[in-house]
């Protein structure tokens, strides 16, 4: 017979002791003991790892976003491509995730759907991040984190900064003029589409060659949004799929709702100038 197989016959580390672990280093423990279903349901734990993944998958886009956001500042554009190119990877990750999701059946979720009380995606502090990073800047979003301080100081915190769509704005005026009601607005405040913006990204397009640093950006951001759009509109098909029209937990109109999301344009005069190309 032949004898088993023994991976420390070959150099594994097969005792840990005292020693730094894959559960160690990872925190296994606390990460695999966060899943607190509230019912006896089957797809309750589906629903929850749904969205704790995700949310893990948003802590990350966070962290790449900083990042790029300040190589852009620093003048390091190439750094920032490389963040920016992961960003859309993880949105095309969080995509797949609805695949997953959607094998819940509107009975699957009602019997458990009670249990959520108010708690909605709506109210992922995380998310509510991203979209200020980005440029789509409500301050009326910021009164569903008024119950933590620490939430809302980071959020405000954000708005107090340019967003990334600003800092890109910043790179495009170094080789086109750009008018002061862009360059020094309230980034606070949701942007503006503004038209010597688009005139001037669009002579990038034109002549990609010459401003192909630009170009780059621009593309590497589109990119990015198109797999946002993709994640918004999965969100609303499968929440159509499972609830219906019905109102969601948060109190949202559901479905209705996530539809007006699907219409917010996080870099408006990049998708615009293509029809003048």
């Amino acid at each position: 017979m032949t004898k088993p197989y023994d991976p420390a016959e070959d150099g594994a580390q097969m005792s840990f002791d005292g020693r730094m672990s894959y559960g160690d280093y990872l925190s296994l423990d606390m990460l695999l003991n966060a899943q607190k279903t509230w019912t006896n349901t089957h797809d309750e734990m589906l629903f929850i790892i749904q969205h704790q993944t995700s949310e893990l998958w948003m802590r990350l886009a966070i962290h790449e976003l900083t990042a790029a956001r300040q190589h852009l500042l620093g003048g390091k554009a190439h750094q920032a491509f490389k963040m920016l190119a992961r960003v859309a990877r993880i949105f095309e990750q969080l995509n797949s995730a609805w695949d997953v999701l959607r094998t819940m059946t509107p009975s699957d979720y009602t019997a458990f759907r009670d249990e959520l009380g108010q708690s909605s995606g709506f109210q992922s502090h995380q998310y509510r991040q991203i979209e200020f990073m980005l440029g789509n800047r409500n301050k009326a979003m910021l009164r569903p984190h008024s119950h933590r301080p620490d939430t809302l100081a980071l959020l405000e915190a954000e708005l107090a900064q340019p967003s990334l769509y600003d800092v890109a704005l910043k790179a495009l005026a170094q080789k086109f003029p750009l008018p002061d009601a862009v360059l020094n607005r309230d980034v606070s405040e949701a942007y503006v589409p503004h038209e010597a913006v688009q005139a001037a990204w669009t002579e990038v397009y034109r002549d990609t060659e010459t401003h192909w640093e630009l170009y780059e950006l621009a593309e590497k951001l589109v990119d990015f949004e198109d797999y946002f759009r993709r994640w918004r509109f999965n969100h609303v098909t499968t929440v159509e799929r499972v609830i219906g029209f019905k109102r969601g937990t948060g109190g949202t109109g559901g479905v209705s709702y996530l539809k007006r999301m699907l219409e917010v344009e996080l870099f408006p005069e990049l998708w615009h100038l293509r029809t003048e190309l």
